[in-house]
């Protein structure tokens, strides 16, 4: 399985609409590309000497070929979605991760 892993650095002039919109939009809109199959939002527990407040967004892919199929078919979409409502007042940085095991 696999994690994509989206890190955010957000203004605290646009945090609360930015989480708003994250929970009831943009979250809800990946998951409806059917590729994946969980999402969650983190807060990063370490003070910006920038300022602002940063965030990793984990998404849950059903599989690789499911993450490859998103960057082709929806990620230039819903970027540029959050480019144009928060322009630079979010800036962000992408990572994939391969679960190897989980325990509970």
């Amino acid at each position: 399985m696999y994690i994509y892993n989206v890190t955010i650095n957000v203004e605290d002039s646009v945090r609360d609409t930015w989480l708003h919109w994250m929970e009831q939009t943009h979250i809800p809109d990946m998951l409806a590309t059917g590729k994946f199959r969980s999402a969650r939002i983190c807060r990063v527990l370490v003070e910006e000497q920038t300022g602002g407040t940063t965030y990793a967004v984990q998404y849950t892919a059903y599989s690789r070929g499911h993450l490859e199929q998103y960057y082709q078919e929806d990620a230039p979409r819903l970027r540029e979605d959050s480019l144009r409502r928060f322009g630079d007042k979010c800036l962000a940085f992408r990572t994939e991760l391969e679960i190897l095991s989980e325990h509970a």
